[in-house]
């Protein structure tokens, strides 16, 4: 799954909140946080941060909590 941002404070809270939702879920995941503009743009995403799970985009825009997370990954 991938955090897609370039770095501003939302875009490094989502990474560290998905981080925690795969740490609660136990789940063997790689987070990747893509800062890559060229990269992100790929997605079609104008409104960052956003959440990418399976390469598909399943939130944009929206400051997540750990619980919304674990649900976005069940």
């Amino acid at each position: 799954m991938k955090v897609l941002g370039t770095g501003c404070s939302s875009c490094k809270a989502l990474y560290s909140t998905v981080q925690e939702a795969v740490k609660q879920l136990g789940i063997d995941a790689e987070v990747i946080k893509e800062e890559d503009l060229n990269k992100i743009m790929a997605y079609n995403v104008m409104s960052l941060p956003a959440l990418v799970v399976n390469e598909k985009v399943v939130s944009k825009c929206q400051k997540l909590t750990v619980e919304q997370v674990k649900q976005l990954l069940a």
